[in-house]
C-alpha cells in the first residue's frame, strides 16, 4: 500500500506551490478528454518545470507504487490522457515546459520541450524561413509531446509522413525515473535497436516524453489550393493518382469529404461558404506547394491538373484559391468537420486505414453496409486518402440520447467497424492512437505475435504498470497470472 501522505509531501517539496495542486477547481478541466467521453479522478496534478524535475517525481513515483497518467494539450480522440476514476493517479502536465531551446537554421532542426504548443513551432520556423511540416486541426492546443507519444499524423503525411518521420532526436524519462536522451540527432547510427521509435507511439505507458529534435524544411514559398466536386470517392481516387503523377513531390495534401460532412460545416462554422455553386457528392481538397526553385511551376501544374481531370470526366467543378485567406477559407471547411459532426448530435468516431489502393472500394462498401446493419444511422467517411486513412462516423438517429446510445448500439457499431476493416487487412487505429478509447478492440483484434511483443517490452519498461495504466495495452485476464511478478497481479 502506498503511504500517500509521505508521496505527496515529498512531491510537494520537489515541485512547489506552482508544480503540484490538488485543488479541485484548478484540476477539473484537466479531468476530462476532449471529446467528452472520459472524466476521471487524480489525487494531484503535478507541473514540473524540466526533465530533472519530471525525473525526480517518477522516482517518487515508484519509490511510492503511484501510477502516472502525462498528459499534453488534452487535445486527443482516444481518451488517452484522461486519468480513471480511482483518484491513484497523478496526473503529470507537461504544459510548464514550453521552452525551444535550440533552433539552427543552417542544420534545419529544432529542439524543444515537450510542452511547446505545435503553433508555437510552426511561428518559430516561419520566422527563420523554414517550416515543421505537421499541421492538424487542433495545432492551437496540441503540445509536441502528445504528438510525438501518439505519433501523431495530420493533412500533410502524403509527402512528408507522420510524427514518427519528423523526430530526429529524444528526451524521455522511464518509469524508474532514469533519463533517456538521443536528442542529439545522427543521419547515422547503427548501435542496436532504435530505441527511440519504440517511445514514439507508445502514448505515455512507456517513458515519458520531455523533449525532442525535429527537423524543418524550407518555407513555402508558393502553393496552389483546389476545391474540387467530384461524383464519387473512387473519381477522386483516381483523381489522386492522376495528382501524384503530374505533381509529384510538390503534391502536398489530398483531402475528400462528402456532401454531408460539407453541409454540417457549413451549418454550424459561422463565416463559411460553399465554394462552388452546386452540391457534388464528394470533394476533393487538393494543396500543391514548393519551395523557392520550383514556386514558378505550380499555376501551370494546378490547370494541367484540372484540365486532364475534366477530360478524364472524374471532375464535375472546381475552383483554385485566388490567395492566402481564400485557401485557409478551403481548409477551414476540412479542418472544422470533427467539431461540425460532434454538434450534430451523438456518434461513433472511428480513425480507420486500409491498404491505400483499396480505399475508395471500402467507403463505397462499408457505408451502405453499416446504415443497413444500423437502421437511422448515417455513416460517413473523410481524411486523408492519400494516406489510405479516413475518419469513418457513424451518426445516431435523430433524437437518440447520447449515453445510452453510445453504451448500447454505439459499441455494436464500433464493433462491426472494426471487424468490417481488419477484413479488409486495415487497422482500427490510424492516426489517434489508442488510449482507453480502443484497447479492448486492440487486444480483441490484434495479432497475437504483435500483442506478446508490445507486452514483452511493457514488462521490461514499467513492470510495476505505473505508466497511464489501462492505455494502449491493458492485460488480459487470460494473461495475468503470466505477468503478475512484472504488474503486479490482482
Amino acid at each position: 500500500m502506498a503511504d500517500i501522505t509521505a508521496f505527496l509531501s515529498a512531491a510537494a517539496d520537489l515541485l512547489g506551490p506552482r508544480g503540484l495542486t490538488r485543488d479541485p477547481e484548478l484540476m477539473q478541466s484537466w479531468l476530462t478528454d476532449w471529446r467528452g467521453r472520459y472524466t476521471g479522478q487524480a489525487m494531484a496534478l503535478a507541473s514540473p518545470a524540466s526533465a530533472a524535475e519530471v525525473a525526480a517525481l517518477m522516482r517518487l513515483c515508484a519509490e511510492h507504487g503511484v501510477p502516472i497518467v502525462p498528459q499534453g494539450g488534452n487535445s486527443g480522440m482516444s481518451g488517452g490522457a484522461t486519468p480513471d476514476a480511482t483518484g491513484t493517479a497523478v496526473l503529470l502536465s507537461l504544459r510548464r515546459m514550453n521552452a525551444i531551446t535550440r533552433l539552427d537554421a543552417g542544420a534545419r532542426e529544432v529542439t524543444c520541450e515537450a510542452g511547446v504548443v505545435l503553433q508555437t513551432l510552426h511561428d518559430a520556423a516561419e520566422a527563420q524561413g523554414l517550416r515543421f511540416p505537421l499541421t492538424l486541426g487542433g495545432k492551437g492546443s496540441a503540445t509536441i509531446g502528445g504528438l510525438v507519444s501518439t505519433n501523431a499524423g495530420g493533412t500533410q503525411v502524403l509527402r512528408h509522413g507522420s510524427m514518427r518521420a519528423q523526430v530526429l532526436g529524444l528526451q524521455a524519462v522511464l518509469a524508474d525515473g532514469s533519463v533517456f536522451d538521443t536528442l542529439t540527432p545522427l543521419k547515422k547510427d547503427n548501435r542496436g535497436f532504435d530505441l527511440k521509435q519504440v517511445l514514439i507511439g507508445s502514448e505515455g505507458t512507456l517513458g515519458i516524453i520531455t523533449a525532442a529534435t525535429l527537423r524543418l524544411l524550407p518555407a513555402v514559398a508558393a502553393r496552389q489550393v483546389l476545391w474540387v466536386g467530384l461524383g464519387s470517392v473512387a473519381a477522386a481516387r483516381e483523381l489522386l493518382l492522376m495528382a501524384d503523377t503530374l505533381a509529384g513531390e510538390v503534391l502536398e495534401a489530398f483531402e475528400v469529404l462528402p456532401l454531408h460532412s460539407h453541409h454540417a460545416v457549413l451549418a454550424h462554422v459561422p463565416g463559411t461558404r460553399s465554394p462552388l455553386g452546386q452540391d457534388h457528392a464528394w470533394y476533393a481538397l487538393i494543396e500543391l506547394a514548393a519551395d523557392q526553385p520550383r514556386a514558378d511551376a505550380l499555376p501551370d501544374l494546378a490547370q494541367a491538373l484540372l484540365e486532364q481531370g475534366f477530360e478524364a470526366g472524374l471532375i464535375e467543378d472546381a475552383t483554385v484559391a485566388v490567395n492566402e485567406t481564400q485557401a485557409e477559407q478551403f481548409w477551414t471547411l476540412r479542418e472544422e468537420i470533427s467539431a461540425s459532426e460532434r454538434a450534430i448530435g451523438p456518434a461513433m468516431q472511428h480513425d480507420i486505414a486500409v491498404p491505400v489502393a483499396r480505399m475508395a472500394s471500402f467507403v463505397e462498401h462499408a457505408v451502405p453496409l453499416t446504415e443497413q446493419r444500423f437502421p437511422g444511422t448515417t455513416a460517413i467517411a473523410f481524411g486523408h486518402l492519400g494516406d489510405g486513412n479516413v475518419h469513418y462516423h457513424v451518426i445516431a438517429p435523430p433524437g437518440s440520447e447520447r449515453a445510452a446510445w453510445e453504451r448500447e448500439e454505439g459499441k455494436q457499431i464500433s464493433a462491426f467497424v472494426h471487424d468490417l476493416v481488419t477484413e479488409w487487412g486495415g487497422t482500427i487505429s490510424a492516426e489517434h492512437g489508442i488510449g482507453q478509447l480502443k484497447a479492448d478492440e486492440l487486444v480483441r483484434l490484434a495479432d497475437p505475435v504483435q500483442l506478446t511483443m508490445m507486452w514483452a517490452i511493457k514488462q521490461a519498461l514499467d513492470p510495476r504498470g505505473l505508466l497511464n495504466p489501462g492505455k494502449l495495452l491493458p492485460t488480459p485476464a487470460a494473461s495475468r497470472s503470466a505477468l503478475a511478478p512484472a504488474y503486479g497481479g490482482d
